[in-house]
């Protein structure tokens, strides 16, 4: 039998949590190859920029400093170099590489299929430029509005020694953190959000592995046309129509009416749901954005683009 095999990839760092999750991925995902290096040579330059000229596309799932590191050995062999995503934050506002977030505008995912490198989301902005970018689009949001996005996550998105602490019994039940407000994500928020103003973004953890939600409140008489709830939902409806990956619960859905949500309820899938809780009488609406950390947020979103960016369907 001829061999289904046409694209090949290599994730430097698929030891990680992001990187095992990929390659878990794309186990399910015919006409791809996983090339993995011998573990005695992950940290030797020239055996992973060999490997990388053998390959169609490199995964970068790095901490930022190693991760620049390899897209600069990826970029070294020139004309024979593969296609790079990244996963790390390195560059996610860095010149020449494209936003892996395939439904932030309607052209977007064009723009990650002819792209030779992408940097992949943070599983927190995913949710919050999901929810604000079509409101600045649409006009109802000022660019310059004063943002406030609010998140929890799982614990399997704050590294090795705070997986680590938890599945210890060691870590708290639930706490803020980047209260100094220079959360490395911050960045990547308010470009792709279309923001000209620094929004806040207040993130947590919660002792539970994966799941996040992200909610943004908003006085509704602070944005332009003072829209009501449905209004907003009207909005992320249409942007979102016929999206694979990104749901609009409509307010009628008992999850909305209910008044309350866990964030877990999306383990395990690549998909996003975003609702519009809101009090027409009291003039305030949160939008909420549910996703899994690993999944949307990370390994899902990976292999969404490097199937974008390798023509696979």
């Amino acid at each position: 039998m001829a061999s289904t095999i046409t694209k090949t990839v290599f994730i430097d760092g698929e030891a990680g949590t992001t990187g095992l999750g990929i390659r878990e991925r794309l186990a399910d995902v015919p006409g791809v190859q996983v090339r993995s290096i011998d573990p005695s040579r992950r940290k030797d330059p020239a055996a992973r920029q060999d490997l990388m000229a053998q390959v169609d596309a490199v995964v970068l799932c790095l901490p930022d400093d190693a991760a620049k590191e390899s897209a600069a050995l990826a970029a070294g062999l020139g004309t024979a170099a593969p296609r790079v995503l990244d996963a790390s934050t390195a560059h996610r506002v860095a010149e020449g590489w494209v936003y892996g977030f395939a439904e932030l505008a309607p052209e977007q995912a064009d723009a990650i299929r002819g792209a030779a490198r992408v940097s992949n989301p943070g599983c927190y902005p995913t949710g919050g430029i999901a929810l604000i970018r079509p409101l600045v689009d649409a006009g109802v949001m000022p660019a310059d509005y004063p943002v406030t996005v609010n998140a929890v996550s799982g614990y399997s998105g704050g590294g090795k020694s705070m997986i680590e602490a938890y599945e210890a019994g060691k870590a708290p039940a639930f706490e803020l953190y980047g209260l100094g407000l220079e959360h490395k994500h911050l960045a990547e928020l308010q470009r792709f959000s279309g923001l000209s103003r620094r929004p806040i973004f207040v993130p947590s953890v919660g002792n539970f592995r994966q799941g996040m939600l992200v909610s943004i409140p908003l006085h509704l008489d602070t944005l332009d046309g003072v829209p009501k709830p449905q209004d907003l939902e009207a909005i992320l409806a249409e942007r979102y129509a016929g999206s694979e990956l990104v749901r609009v619960v409509p307010a009628a859905d008992a999850s909305v009416s209910g008044g309350k949500l866990e964030p877990q309820a999306l383990n395990d899938t690549d998909l996003m749901e975003l609702r519009v809780y809101g009090n027409a009488a009291r003039g305030q609406a949160v939008l909420v954005a549910r996703l899994d950390n690993l999944g949307k947020g990370a390994s899902g979103a990976a292999v969404q683009n490097l199937k974008l960016m390798l023509g696979l369907a």
